[in-house]
């Protein structure tokens, strides 16, 4: 089961570069952020024709998360709990049926910017919401994929001048600490399980020639259950992808299990 993760930073702009990815790398899930939809102004029927059962929670303008999946989905749940009076959509997941039944949740975390102020605290709120989540459906004990557009920098070895981002909310203590407090509810982060190198980025801004110059940052995940992490095969980031016409400012990552 090959499961990606891709801030596409909007459909209606990035529909063309989305379908050829999807073609060359044909993940079996596709979990997408930034959609920047409603969810009735979303493409289905393109992706629908492509093979891909299409779930959404959408947002008018912003934000926004997907799942496209070629195996059947079931138990769609959109929103984290607490988010009732939220009206922001950063949180989908579902139960994907392959050879295993693996638990699948895309999520867009906020950025946080600027600091301080209500966006860092809506940030770590919001982390901390998910943790308690996180730790109910780890009590199901079943394979569990986290994956998305984090909006935290590890470390300083996920960062071409970590001393640029000192100041900044994805890299703050405060930002990591609640990451590895993720981490530390018996996760596994399948990219650096896979691969110690440093130079591995998922994002590279838009502004002051930081894609040629390779000045980019690891903000994309997958977070792994213990079963799921059992199941890991791989794990790859499609670097490629920034470099062509109309890109996102991110590049997908995907991870394959044995299920």
């Amino acid at each position: 089961m090959k499961i990606a993760t891709f801030n596409i930073n909007g459909i209606k702009a990035r529909q063309d570069a989305l379908t050829e990815w999807l073609v060359e790398s044909a993940p079996d899930v596709a979990c997408l952020q930034e959609i920047k939809s409603l969810d009735e102004n979303f493409p289905r029927a393109h992706f629908e024709a492509m093979g891909y059962q299409v779930e959404t929670h959408g947002q008018k303008s912003f934000n926004g998360v997907a799942i496209l999946s070629k195996l059947p989905l079931e138990d769609v749940r959109r929103g984290l709990p607490g988010d009732e009076t939220d009206e922001q959509a950063r949180w989908i997941e579902a139960t994907v049926v392959g050879q295993k039944r693996v638990r699948v949740a895309g999520l867009y975390l906020p950025n946080g910017n600027p600091v301080p102020g209500p966006k860092y605290d809506y940030k770590l709120a919001w982390m901390a919401r998910m943790q308690a989540h996180v730790t109910q459906l780890l009590a199901q004990e079943i394979p569990l994929v986290l994956c998305g557009d984090y909006n935290v920098i590890p470390q300083p070895e996920d960062a071409a001048k970590p001393e640029a981002w000192i100041n900044d909310a994805l890299f703050l203590p405060q930002s990591r600490a609640a990451f590895q407090r993720l981490i530390a509810l018996g996760l596994t982060e399948a990219f650096r399980a896979r691969t110690e190198k440093p130079g591995q980025y998922t994002f590279w801004d838009f502004q002051a020639g930081a894609w040629e110059r390779n000045n980019g940052i690891r903000i994309d995940h997958h977070l792994l259950s213990p079963q799921a992490a059992d199941l890991l095969t791989d794990c790859q980031i499609d670097k490629s992808v920034r470099g062509r016409e109309r890109p996102s400012d991110h590049v997908p990552i995907w991870i394959t299990l044995d299920a």
